[in-house]
């Protein structure tokens, strides 16, 4: 019964998630919690480690969430519905794309979306930035110290080198500050 319960769920997710993995953070957070299937910080937690392992980070979360609710079974139905929807839609649009693609409603359609995902997954840093450094109404500044510094990081890095920092260094750099703010 879990597993039908999992894959309902993340056929959900996978049906109506555009604009990627972020964009999917809002969902999965409905439907996880409003299950109780994972907490507030566990469910952040999830998305730090998610962030940091290969793959795509609704993937992983589907992995994660079906793993702990009814093991590797769970894990495997939990996954194959989260892609299933973007693997039939891809093999839709590929038998139709050139045309599809050239239709000015779907032109229009995907202008519109562009903005409001854009808008979906600022939201969702947001919150997630009040979450993790204001947690309880109390200030961390260990978090904030952190994210203030991960910004001095990039842009400096930008402004020397005429580029971005790369994520996984930043990830790396965040750990390290992470051992160095909270663990000592």
């Amino acid at each position: 019964m879990i597993c039908l319960e999992l894959f309902l769920a993340f056929l959900q997710v996978g049906l109506f998630t555009f604009g990627g993995g972020y964009a999917a953070i809002p969902l999965i957070r409905d439907v996880v919690m409003s299950r109780g299937w994972l907490s507030e910080s566990a469910l952040t937690d999830m998305i730090a480690v998610s962030e940091s392992t290969p793959g795509p980070i609704m993937v992983n979360m589907a992995t994660y969430v079906g793993s702990s609710q009814a093991g590797l079974p769970g894990a495997l139905t939990a996954t194959a519905a989260v892609v299933l929807p973007s693997f039939l839609i891809i093999l839709l649009v590929t038998a139709v794309l050139k045309s599809l693609l050239k239709h000015p409603y779907m032109q229009a359609a995907l202008r519109g979306l562009k903005p409001g995902i854009t808008g979906i997954i600022a939201a969702t840093g947001i919150r997630m930035l009040l979450t993790n450094c204001v947690p309880a109404g109390q200030a961390d500044f260990s978090a904030i110290t952190i994210a203030a510094l991960l910004v001095v990081a990039m842009a400096v890095f930008r402004k020397l080198r005429k580029k971005k920092l790369s994520p996984i260094a930043l990830i790396v750099l965040s750990a390290f500050l992470g051992i160095l703010l909270y663990g000592l």
